[in-house]
């Protein structure tokens, strides 16, 4: 294993926002590829599969990054003065141009962590989270940005209604 390259990667993946080329163009297989990848991440329990959904239809697009900016304005000023100027910036831009990001993955799972206790939710996220990252890291490997985003589950059932997650799904 190349352990420079694994530190490399572990120690350079970030959410990115500003720094996203709006305009490359992303190959569907190369998703495809990448979630392959994620899918072989730690499963908590190892009785869950996680899911993803990837949404290119610019409607669709359109509309999910409606209900994240309409989460993230609120939360951004709420977090005034608590995150620094640049991460405020940088969450700003994403709120204003997640329509135009060519790629919307959205990592879900089955079950309901709210109707379940502190093992079980445990068990839940600890098998959608792992490959969450890994489908980051597997992006990143190939020249992929990607940003962590969890705003838009603040309408979260708006999101899957609009989507076609079913309601016994939990998204990340």
């Amino acid at each position: 294993m190349e352990l420079a390259l694994t530190d490399h990667l572990l120690t350079t993946t970030r959410s990115v926002r500003k720094r996203l080329d709006l305009t490359r163009p992303v190959e569907l297989d190369v998703i495809q590829e990448c979630i392959e990848i994620a899918l072989q991440a730690p499963n908590g329990g190892n009785r869950r599969q996680p899911h993803f959904v990837v949404e290119t239809a610019p409607q669709i697009r359109a509309g999910l990054a409606d209900i994240y900016r309409r989460a993230c304005k609120p939360h951004l000023e709420n977090m005034r003065g608590i995150y620094s100027p640049g991460v405020y910036a940088s969450a700003e831009y994403l709120a204003d141009c997640l329509h135009d990001v060519p790629v919307h993955v959205l990592p879900c799972i089955e079950g309901r962590a709210e109707k379940d206790g502190a093992f079980l939710q445990a068990t839940l996220y600890g098998s959608l989270l792992p490959a969450a990252w890994s489908l980051m890291l597997a992006l990143r490997a190939r020249g992929l940005g990607s940003a962590w985003t969890t705003l838009h589950l603040t309408f979260e059932a708006e999101a899957a209604a609009l989507v076609g997650i079913p309601e016994e799904m939990t998204q990340g």
